[in-house]
Protein backbone atom coordinates (compact mmCIF):
# COMPACT_ATOMS: atom_id res chain seq x y z
CA UNK A 1 0.00 0.00 0.00
CA UNK A 2 1.83 2.92 -1.27
CA UNK A 3 -0.31 5.44 1.03
CA UNK A 4 -0.56 3.89 3.90
CA UNK A 5 -0.26 5.90 7.50
CA UNK A 6 -0.96 8.91 5.09
CA UNK A 7 -3.65 11.52 5.67
CA UNK A 8 -4.86 12.69 2.67
CA UNK A 9 -7.23 16.17 3.08
CA UNK A 10 -9.37 16.96 -0.88
CA UNK A 11 -11.82 19.26 -1.39
CA UNK A 12 -14.38 19.21 -3.47
CA UNK A 13 -14.38 15.33 -2.28
CA UNK A 14 -18.31 14.23 -3.01
CA UNK A 15 -18.54 13.44 -6.16
CA UNK A 16 -16.51 13.44 -9.40
CA UNK A 17 -13.08 13.29 -9.75
CA UNK A 18 -12.56 14.34 -5.94
CA UNK A 19 -14.32 11.30 -5.03
CA UNK A 20 -12.59 9.30 -7.13
CA UNK A 21 -9.17 10.65 -5.72
CA UNK A 22 -10.14 9.70 -2.89
CA UNK A 23 -11.49 6.29 -3.42
CA UNK A 24 -7.89 5.49 -4.76
CA UNK A 25 -6.08 6.85 -2.15
CA UNK A 26 -8.22 4.87 0.63
CA UNK A 27 -7.27 1.58 -1.49
CA UNK A 28 -3.87 2.84 -0.85
CA UNK A 29 -4.69 3.16 2.94
CA UNK A 30 -4.68 6.64 3.20
CA UNK A 31 -7.24 8.10 5.72
CA UNK A 32 -9.42 10.31 3.84
CA UNK A 33 -10.97 13.25 5.26
CA UNK A 34 -13.23 15.41 2.74
CA UNK A 35 -14.76 19.00 2.50
CA UNK A 36 -17.51 19.79 0.12
CA UNK A 37 -20.49 22.44 0.31
CA UNK A 38 -22.69 19.48 -0.73
CA UNK A 39 -22.75 18.43 3.42
CA UNK A 40 -24.95 15.49 2.71
CA UNK A 41 -23.30 14.17 -0.55
CA UNK A 42 -19.73 14.67 1.56
CA UNK A 43 -21.19 12.68 4.60
CA UNK A 44 -21.96 10.11 2.25
CA UNK A 45 -18.94 9.83 0.41
CA UNK A 46 -16.68 9.59 3.54
CA UNK A 47 -19.46 6.79 5.02
CA UNK A 48 -19.00 4.65 2.18
CA UNK A 49 -14.85 4.51 1.77
CA UNK A 50 -14.95 4.31 5.23
CA UNK A 51 -17.09 1.17 4.90
CA UNK A 52 -15.52 0.03 1.48
CA UNK A 53 -12.03 -0.08 2.30
CA UNK A 54 -11.82 0.17 6.47
CA UNK A 55 -9.81 3.68 6.46
CA UNK A 56 -10.20 6.02 9.18
CA UNK A 57 -12.36 9.31 7.49
CA UNK A 58 -13.26 12.60 8.70
CA UNK A 59 -15.67 14.89 6.62
CA UNK A 60 -17.07 18.78 7.00
CA UNK A 61 -18.86 21.38 4.98
CA UNK A 62 -16.07 24.07 3.60
CA UNK A 63 -16.76 27.15 1.60
CA UNK A 64 -13.14 27.23 0.66
CA UNK A 65 -13.67 31.05 -0.31
CA UNK A 66 -13.48 31.53 3.92
CA UNK A 67 -10.05 30.99 5.21
CA UNK A 68 -11.40 30.62 8.34
CA UNK A 69 -13.24 27.56 7.37
CA UNK A 70 -10.29 25.84 5.87
CA UNK A 71 -8.42 26.30 8.42
CA UNK A 72 -11.51 24.75 10.72
CA UNK A 73 -11.15 22.10 8.54
CA UNK A 74 -7.39 21.34 9.02
CA UNK A 75 -7.53 21.66 12.16
CA UNK A 76 -10.62 19.11 12.47
CA UNK A 77 -8.62 16.39 10.42
CA UNK A 78 -5.26 16.73 12.32
CA UNK A 79 -7.58 16.42 15.67
CA UNK A 80 -9.34 13.34 14.17
CA UNK A 81 -7.00 11.82 12.08
CA UNK A 82 -3.72 12.76 13.39
CA UNK A 83 -1.78 14.73 10.43
CA UNK A 84 -1.72 16.24 7.60
CA UNK A 85 0.23 14.92 4.85
CA UNK A 86 -1.48 14.96 1.29
CA UNK A 87 -3.84 18.17 0.09
CA UNK A 88 -5.42 17.89 -2.82
CA UNK A 89 -6.98 21.38 -4.38
CA UNK A 90 -9.95 19.58 -6.23
CA UNK A 91 -13.02 21.91 -5.53
CA UNK A 92 -13.99 24.02 -8.25
CA UNK A 93 -16.96 25.92 -10.26
CA UNK A 94 -17.72 27.27 -13.90
CA UNK A 95 -19.52 29.83 -14.75
CA UNK A 96 -19.27 30.31 -18.46
CA UNK A 97 -20.07 33.02 -20.85
CA UNK A 98 -18.28 34.92 -23.38
CA UNK A 99 -16.57 38.23 -22.36
CA UNK A 100 -18.83 40.85 -23.06
CA UNK A 101 -21.43 39.50 -21.39
CA UNK A 102 -20.20 37.78 -18.37
CA UNK A 103 -21.09 39.81 -15.05
CA UNK A 104 -19.16 40.56 -12.50
CA UNK A 105 -20.82 38.20 -10.45
CA UNK A 106 -19.73 35.31 -12.82
CA UNK A 107 -16.17 36.62 -12.64
CA UNK A 108 -15.89 36.81 -8.70
CA UNK A 109 -17.41 33.65 -7.75
CA UNK A 110 -15.32 31.10 -10.36
CA UNK A 111 -12.08 33.30 -9.16
CA UNK A 112 -13.28 32.89 -4.99
CA UNK A 113 -14.15 28.91 -5.73
CA UNK A 114 -11.35 28.07 -8.05
CA UNK A 115 -8.03 30.25 -7.59
CA UNK A 116 -8.72 31.83 -4.00
CA UNK A 117 -9.80 28.57 -2.62
CA UNK A 118 -6.67 26.65 -3.45
CA UNK A 119 -4.64 29.62 -2.11
CA UNK A 120 -6.61 29.39 1.37
CA UNK A 121 -6.01 25.80 1.66
CA UNK A 122 -2.52 25.71 0.83
CA UNK A 123 -1.82 28.48 3.78
CA UNK A 124 -4.19 26.31 6.03
CA UNK A 125 -2.00 23.19 5.56
CA UNK A 126 1.63 24.25 5.11
CA UNK A 127 2.12 25.19 8.76
CA UNK A 128 1.31 21.53 9.73
CA UNK A 129 3.73 20.46 6.72
CA UNK A 130 6.13 22.35 7.29
CA UNK A 131 6.57 21.64 11.21
CA UNK A 132 6.40 17.43 9.99
CA UNK A 133 9.29 18.50 7.07
CA UNK A 134 7.13 16.62 4.76
CA UNK A 135 3.93 16.91 2.58
CA UNK A 136 2.36 16.65 -1.10
CA UNK A 137 -0.02 19.30 -2.24
CA UNK A 138 -1.81 18.70 -5.71
CA UNK A 139 -3.67 21.21 -7.34
CA UNK A 140 -6.33 20.78 -10.29
CA UNK A 141 -5.84 22.72 -12.59
CA UNK A 142 -7.29 22.27 -15.86
CA UNK A 143 -6.26 21.98 -20.07
CA UNK A 144 -7.56 25.65 -20.27
CA UNK A 145 -5.61 26.85 -17.67
CA UNK A 146 -2.94 26.11 -20.76
CA UNK A 147 -4.49 26.83 -23.70
CA UNK A 148 -7.60 28.91 -23.19
CA UNK A 149 -10.89 28.08 -23.95
CA UNK A 150 -13.69 30.80 -25.37
CA UNK A 151 -16.57 31.45 -23.34
CA UNK A 152 -14.46 30.24 -20.11
CA UNK A 153 -12.34 33.78 -19.36
CA UNK A 154 -13.20 33.05 -15.78
CA UNK A 155 -12.23 29.55 -15.60
CA UNK A 156 -9.40 29.83 -17.44
CA UNK A 157 -7.64 32.72 -15.74
CA UNK A 158 -8.22 30.73 -12.63
CA UNK A 159 -6.84 27.63 -13.23
CA UNK A 160 -3.75 29.54 -15.56
CA UNK A 161 -3.53 31.32 -11.93
CA UNK A 162 -3.78 27.67 -10.07
CA UNK A 163 -0.82 26.98 -12.35
CA UNK A 164 1.70 29.75 -11.47
CA UNK A 165 0.71 28.88 -7.61
CA UNK A 166 1.55 25.68 -7.83
CA UNK A 167 5.06 26.76 -9.06
CA UNK A 168 5.51 29.60 -6.91
CA UNK A 169 4.43 27.32 -3.82
CA UNK A 170 6.84 24.87 -5.18
CA UNK A 171 9.99 26.80 -4.72
CA UNK A 172 8.80 28.39 -1.44
CA UNK A 173 8.19 25.04 0.09
CA UNK A 174 10.93 23.15 -0.90
CA UNK A 175 13.30 23.57 1.33
CA UNK A 176 10.48 21.38 3.93
CA UNK A 177 10.42 18.95 1.78
CA UNK A 178 6.96 19.60 0.91
CA UNK A 179 6.34 18.65 -2.94
CA UNK A 180 3.40 20.71 -5.21
CA UNK A 181 2.67 19.52 -8.78
CA UNK A 182 -0.61 19.86 -10.74
CA UNK A 183 -2.63 17.87 -12.37
CA UNK A 184 -4.30 19.31 -16.20
CA UNK A 185 -6.90 17.48 -17.04
CA UNK A 186 -8.31 18.00 -20.72
CA UNK A 187 -12.11 16.95 -21.00
CA UNK A 188 -12.85 14.15 -18.38
CA UNK A 189 -16.13 12.30 -18.12
CA UNK A 190 -17.92 14.21 -15.19
CA UNK A 191 -21.13 15.99 -14.16
CA UNK A 192 -20.07 19.07 -15.69
CA UNK A 193 -19.17 17.03 -19.24
CA UNK A 194 -22.62 15.17 -18.77
CA UNK A 195 -24.22 18.23 -19.54
CA UNK A 196 -22.55 18.80 -22.99
CA UNK A 197 -25.49 17.64 -25.32
CA UNK A 198 -24.16 14.39 -28.10
CA UNK A 199 -23.01 17.01 -30.62
CA UNK A 200 -20.76 18.63 -28.82
CA UNK A 201 -19.36 15.83 -27.20
CA UNK A 202 -18.55 14.51 -30.75
CA UNK A 203 -16.75 17.83 -31.40
CA UNK A 204 -14.72 17.42 -28.64
CA UNK A 205 -13.48 13.84 -29.06
CA UNK A 206 -12.80 14.85 -33.08
CA UNK A 207 -9.98 16.87 -31.35
CA UNK A 208 -8.48 14.36 -28.78
CA UNK A 209 -5.88 12.15 -30.54
CA UNK A 210 -7.19 9.57 -27.97
CA UNK A 211 -10.50 9.74 -29.73
CA UNK A 212 -12.46 9.69 -25.99
CA UNK A 213 -12.95 12.10 -23.05
CA UNK A 214 -11.26 10.91 -19.80
CA UNK A 215 -12.56 9.11 -16.71
CA UNK A 216 -12.13 10.37 -13.64
CA UNK A 217 -9.81 7.67 -12.40
CA UNK A 218 -7.75 8.88 -15.08
CA UNK A 219 -6.87 11.65 -12.90
CA UNK A 220 -6.77 9.78 -9.65
CA UNK A 221 -4.59 7.34 -10.75
CA UNK A 222 -2.10 10.60 -11.41
CA UNK A 223 -2.54 11.93 -8.67
CA UNK A 224 -1.77 8.97 -6.88
CA UNK A 225 1.42 9.00 -8.84
CA UNK A 226 2.09 11.80 -7.64
CA UNK A 227 1.11 11.57 -3.64
CA UNK A 228 3.21 8.27 -3.78
CA UNK A 229 7.20 7.66 -2.88
CA UNK A 230 7.58 7.68 -7.05
CA UNK A 231 7.36 11.17 -7.64
CA UNK A 232 9.75 11.90 -4.41
CA UNK A 233 11.74 14.19 -6.73
CA UNK A 234 9.37 15.67 -8.53
CA UNK A 235 8.03 19.28 -7.24
CA UNK A 236 6.47 22.27 -9.72
CA UNK A 237 5.39 20.08 -12.14
CA UNK A 238 2.02 20.24 -14.14
CA UNK A 239 1.29 17.11 -15.82
CA UNK A 240 -1.53 16.91 -18.55
CA UNK A 241 -3.78 14.13 -18.51
CA UNK A 242 -5.94 15.31 -21.91
CA UNK A 243 -5.79 12.67 -24.22
CA UNK A 244 -2.87 14.08 -25.95
CA UNK A 245 -5.77 17.43 -27.10
CA UNK A 246 -2.89 19.98 -26.17
CA UNK A 247 1.14 18.97 -26.18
Amino acid sequence: MRLKDQTALITGGAQGIGKAIAETFAREGAKISLCDMNEPGVQATAAEIKSKYGVETFSAKVNVTSIEECEKWVEGTIAALGKADILVNNAGITKDNLIMRMSDAEWDAVLAVNLKGVFNCTKAVCRPMMKARAGRIINIASIVGLMGNAGQINYSAAKGGVIAMTKTSAREFASRNILVNAIAPGFIRTAMTDKLTDEQKKKLTEIIPLDRLGEAQDVADAALFLAGPESSYITGVILSVNGGMYM
